[in-house]
């Protein structure tokens, strides 16, 4: 009972604490399921018309349109340019993909089942199924039986885990086409209905007719801005200011960086040169004398031997002498040469035989339920060796069987082209490249380089008295894939982006050199500032300031003359101009006083007019309406026509303007 009345009696101070404990644990789950929300929302790629792009969903799509290369171009390798260029790819598929699905949504505009079907699998498919290779014949021409045999092909059972695979990578193939497919039918259709709505009516087919049927001689007096003195026009901070306000939306721009970098090459040293060559003298006996030439080549060159067959017109330039030569004959030897930075030298394996270049194969049907496919022509280096080999020592309507990643396959030799001769050689090719000593020492040069010059100013002023040239980079954007050209540089526009202005890098690796960079400029408004567009802005006052000094120098002169001889200058001659002209003679790009001009009526003479260049007074003569007669519906035709060809380019550019898009994928690149 004490315990019970102490409690009432600090029950205030117990609610109090009580309170607290739960809010911290309330606050506690807040903030832990807060952190997986702001952990999600930085794992956002970026956010299209609403729709956040989570980083999975970003790499899925990327993953997918790599292995849709890998297949088209039939190879694994890819660059760093490749993958950049799949990279961006997908980001702009995904703009178009969440930008046109939210216009279409609004108006209930959809691709349906039924329409996606006959545009993929059709007796007409869409022409993204028809440009792909995977489904033409031994012509050159889309196959829809290959197509329908492909298709099918994804409904078997696979028998292996590697079929599995290759099963799950064509699906994935076809998968990406179709929503190709879907999208770009989707725009068609979004792009038609919009061509429909904006269109000419019957006032732009008058106005259109007419710039074509009138036509004058347009004489006019010219006073050049730079005619006149600089110091005859005052310009004010106060004007330049006023100018950029009044046009700072052509100013608009995103974050961007500013640095410079200096770099050192990584090349081989002299002592490299001579170990390369010490080596290659060491295998010269071995290389003309040894049997077994494939553990001598494969073992130290950049060039494998794999017993192919070379012939005149595949083998490398500076051999075709010597393997095709008279003398040629099996076991003959180069000498070691060396040239462009590589040492070389090759052997005939054998020689004196011919083969067909190229071989027509047919791919056999493996059931009742496909048909057989004709591949077309290969040669021996189009193929995987397995199927080569066979390929080409077999005859004419024979056929073999070959095991590949789709299983059991079996294919006929449909035709040879005729047999031209033939050598198998070996070469022993090695290219000097820096050694590990080397790079070590390269890499602390440019690492001593950051010691000595440890600060922007430093860097400008060493640079040059160590022959080393200094490159600027303006307005880098956080997504540039690179900086110039310089090759796996992404890491450079991460650093520029978290380093502070003026501070310099540490060594990059850079493809062939190191690169040292120094930050030399921070712009995070989202426009230019008055300073960095004051030189554009100063020039345009300047000539708006001449071109009123001009205006009220000529204020109560009425004819061509008059003001030649007010300018001192001449009258100059324009003929057959129309408002569908683009230049004005020697005026040049004038379509102002082009337009001010056919507004005269014939013999009249313009007041002062402002143009691009200058002022100009202009008088009309030989002004002529041609006859013929207004075709309103061929005129909006024509006029419709040239519309269509920019619609689709600016529907697409507006709607991804006013969707509000982030991009966030500087964070995960």
């Amino acid at each position: 009972m004490t315990t019970l009345q102490r409690i009432r009696n600090h029950g205030i101070i117990l609610l109090v604490v009580v309170g607290l404990a739960m809010l911290a644990f309330i606050l506690g789950d807040f903030l832990n399921s807060g952190s997986s929300f702001f952990n999600r929302s930085r794992e956002n790629v970026g956010v299209i018309a609403g729709h956040k792009v989570h980083y999975t969903e970003y790499e899925a799509a990327k993953d997918q349109l790599t292995e849709v290369y890998k297949i088209e171009s039939g190879s694994n390798d890819l660059n760093e340019d490749v993958t950049i260029q799949l990279r961006n790819q997908v980001w702009q598929m995904m703009m178009m993909d969440y930008t046109l699905r939210e216009q279409a949504e609004k108006i209930g505009m959809d691709v349906t089942a039924e329409e996606l079907s006959n545009l993929c699998i059709g007796e007409n498919p869409h022409q993204l199924i028809r440009q792909r290779r995977a489904f033409y014949d031994e012509t050159g021409s889309f196959n829809r039986s290959a197509l329908i045999n492909f298709l099918n092909s994804l409904a078997q059972e696979a028998e292996t885990p590697e079929r599995a695979a290759n099963m799950r990578q064509a699906k994935s193939y076809w998968m990406y086409w179709e929503n190709a497919v879907r999208l770009t039918h989707l725009q068609e259709k979004y792009v038609d209905l919009l061509g429909k709505l904006v269109t000419a009516n019957n006032l732009d087919a008058k106005y259109a007719f007419q710039a074509r049927q009138t036509s004058a001689n347009v004489s006019f007096v010219e006073q050049p801005y730079f005619a006149v003195a600089d110091s005859l026009v005052k310009v004010t901070d106060a004007d330049i200011k006023k100018l950029y306000a009044a046009q700072k939306e052509q100013y608009k721009r995103t974050p961007n960086r500013s640095l410079v970098y200096v770099s050192f090459p990584i090349v081989p040293s002299e002592t490299d040169y001579a170990e390369v060559e010490k080596l290659m003298k060491s295998l010269e006996n071995d290389f003309q004398t040894k049997e077994d030439i494939a553990a001598i080549v494969n073992s130290n060159s950049d060039i494998l031997y794999d017993g192919r067959d070379y012939s005149e017109t595949t083998i490398p330039a500076e051999y075709k002498d010597f393997a095709f030569g008279k003398g040629a004959k099996k076991g003959q030897c180069t000498e070691l040469t060396f040239a462009d930075g590589t040492y070389a030298m090759a052997r005939i394996m054998d020689c004196g035989y011919t083969l067909a270049d190229s071989v027509k194969l047919v791919l056999v049907a493996n059931s009742e339920d496909t048909e057989d496919v004709e591949l077309g022509w290969y040669q021996a280096s189009d193929l995987q060796k397995t199927i080569a080999d066979p390929a080409f020592a077999g005859r004419k309507g024979s056929q073999f069987t070959v095991s590949t990643g789709m299983g059991e396959q079996t294919f006929k030799i449909a035709d040879k082209s005729k047999p031209t001769p033939k050598v198998k050689l070996a070469i022993l090719s090695r290219k000097v490249t820096p050694s590990s000593k080397t790079y070590g020492l390269l890499y602390n040069e440019a690492k001593q380089f950051i010691v000595n010059n440890n600060s922007l100013e430093l860097l400008r002023q060493a640079a040059p008295e160590q022959g080393l040239s200094l490159t600027p980079v303006f307005a880098l954007d956080a997504n540039a894939d690179k900086v110039n050209d310089l090759k796996n540089s992404r890491s450079i526009v991460r650093w520029a982006y978290e380093a502070k202005e003026g501070q310099l890098s540490d060594v990059f690796e850079c493809g062939e050199q190191f690169v040292v960079a120094a930050l030399t400029e921070v712009n995070e408004g989202n426009y230019r500032t008055i300073d960095e567009v004051r030189a554009e802005l100063q020039m345009q006052v300047t000539a708006d300031k001449k071109a009123a000094y001009i205006i009220d120098q000529l204020n109560g002169v009425s004819t061509l003359e008059e003001a030649a001889k007010l300018l001192d200058t001449d009258i100059k001659e324009a003929e057959n101009i129309t408002l569908a002209s683009s230049r004005l003679g020697a005026a040049g790009i004038e379509p102002a006083l082009i337009g001010a001009a056919l507004a005269l009526e014939n013999n009249a003479t313009s007041a002062p007019i402002k143009g691009n260049a200058g002022v100009y007074m202009v008088r009309v003569s030989n002004k002529v309406v041609a006859e013929g007669e207004l075709n309103a519906e061929q005129e909006i035709s024509n006029l419709n026509m040239r519309t269509s060809y920019s619609l689709p380019y600016q529907a697409i550019s507006l709607m991804e303007e006013k969707a509000e898009v982030e991009d966030n994928r500087a964070r995960f690149q």
